[in-house]
């Protein structure tokens, strides 16, 4: 009787010691499996769709270049500045998550693209060190094409509208331009050209200005003047992000794009400016308007006091 008792017992363990390495293989398989999964499915995804010069970057994700860039340039080293345009996608669906408008851009130096934020994602940034390796093989003027896997974009917890374990299909679209403000300047002049605007003039600070109507008064507009303005502030796809019908205000606490043009007008004069980043929220940006955006202002001046 003892005997069949202790047999009993350890047959008893053996079953449950059984059980627990059945659950912990099961559970260290389907954590390895994710891995495993996306690359069949990337690699499945590669091959139907015949794309050639997909380069692995060693992590388990891969690039392609889908156009060189400029010509005889270099091409980016981690010390340059680029200025660029993102869309992020799934590679499966199609599904788009993000893309930066065109009428803007994102800027940083090549060495820190790792780094990827975005407001609406979440708070934090993101390390992908893949989109720099990405970067480093294009010249000025370039777009690459990025494939992550879930593990090294994402992963399990998603985020904003990009589901868990998503597979992530992104562009990068390069600037030839080696300033934020030569950028902006071909945006404006774009845009002029693009609405038949003919009588913009540029001042030298950059600011191009259109007089609507001229002005009538006699004060002389300066850091000491208080003015009371109507006005409306849009971005260049036609984004109203600001308006005010009597908005008092001198030139020292408003945008420097303002004040480096509207001295030279008078009260009752209404003017239509268009101001470069730099001159305007810059690389932070300020709520609506994203970074690195020209702003369109609509102002009419209808009060200039002097004291």
């Amino acid at each position: 009787m003892h005997n069949k008792n202790l047999m009993r017992k350890i047959t008893t363990y053996i079953v449950a010691l059984f059980s627990v390495l059945v659950i912990f293989s099961s559970c260290k398989k389907e954590y390895e499996s994710i891995e495993s999964i996306d690359e069949a499915k990337i690699k499945d995804y590669i091959a139907k769709n015949n794309l050639q010069n997909v380069e692995p970057d060693g992590t388990g994700a891969y690039y392609k270049v889908v156009e060189q860039g400029a010509g005889t340039v270099e091409n980016f080293k981690n010390t340059d500045l680029v200025f660029y345009n993102i869309t992020v996608k799934s590679l499966l669906s199609g599904t788009q998550y993000l893309e930066s408008p065109t009428y803007t851009n994102l800027s940083n130096y090549v060495g820190y693209l790792n780094s990827f934020y975005n407001s609406s994602l979440s708070s934090t940034s993101y390390n992908i060190p893949t989109i720099r390796t990405a970067v480093l093989a294009l010249k000025p003027g370039g777009t690459v094409r990025v494939i992550l896997p879930s593990h090294l974009a994402f992963g399990k917890n998603g985020a904003g509208t990009i589901p868990s374990n998503e597979i992530i299909d992104l562009y990068i679209k390069t600037s030839t331009y080696k300033t934020q403000a030569e950028l902006d300047d071909n945006r404006i002049i774009t845009f002029l050209a693009a609405n038949n605007i003919t009588n913009a003039v540029k001042h030298s600070s950059g600011v191009y200005y259109q007089e609507l109507t001229p002005g009538t008064g006699t004060e002389v507009i300066d850091e000491h003047s208080t003015l009371v303005v109507k006005y409306a502030g849009k971005l260049l796809d036609g984004t109203q992000f600001d308006a005010g019908d009597s908005f008092s205000t001198k030139l020292t606490d408003v945008i420097e794009g303002w004040g480096k043009v509207l001295p030279l007008f008078k009260q009752g004069a209404k003017v239509r400016i268009f101001i470069p980043s730099g001159l305007g929220y810059g690389v932070s940006g300020s709520g609506p308007i994203p970074p690195n955006a020209v702003l369109d202002f609509t102002i009419d001046i209808t009060t200039v006091t002097n004291n």
